[in-house]
């Protein structure tokens, strides 16, 4: 078995200092004063900030772009953003929980008074009862109105059942699809 080789920590912060002595370098030859390499380091800053903003806006443009084969491929966090961008849309208020002990909730959307935990769940096989379960958990955690598991998959007979006596609503692939369709 191979090594995996590892990256040399210490060449890391040269990349970023190396542009921040060019901003202040191009600063000084284009105002040939010491101010200049302050102006120079700061437009510097303001183009980093500003190509970090770009770069999350088009993320988020993708994700509201993607079409059920791209959520197939998606990770579990990804999925939990795109679920956020579609509600977004949709009027709802999303927040998100902490990646762990998230309590079974992992958006919370406000529309109006109403309080909706979601369970979303991106699964290549059938979603079972612990999704519903964990979901049941929420709804007080959360002082929820409603309960919702998401997946782009699709719900064992015994998580419909479950969902159906607790009255937690179960947004499965055909109805993803539909709401990503802007069809419901």
């Amino acid at each position: 078995m191979r090594k995996k080789r590892r990256r040399n920590k210490k060449s890391l912060p040269v990349i970023p200092l190396f542009f921040i002595a060019s901003a202040g370098t191009a600063g000084f030859y284009v105002t040939k004063t010491a101010e200049g390499i302050g102006m120079g380091i700061v437009a510097y800053f303001v183009l980093y900030i500003a190509f970090k903003i770009w770069l999350k806006s088009l993320k988020t443009r993708k994700l509201r772009k993607s079409g059920i084969r791209e959520v197939d491929k998606m990770t579990g966090e990804d999925f939990e953003r795109f679920l956020g961008e579609l509600f977004k849309r949709r009027g709802f208020k999303v927040s998100y929980t902490a990646t762990s002990g998230d309590y079974g909730a992992d958006l919370i959307l406000k529309d109006g008074k109403d309080i909706i935990a979601v369970q979303a769940k991106r699964y290549s096989g059938t979603v079972g009862v612990k999704a519903v379960q964990e979901i049941i958990g929420a709804v007080k955690m959360y002082e929820a109105t409603e309960a919702w598991v998401v997946t782009n998959s699709h719900f064992t007979r015994q998580a419909e059942k479950l969902a159906d006596i607790n009255d937690v609503y179960l947004i499965d692939r055909d109805e993803l699809i539909q709401i990503m369709l802007n069809k419901r």
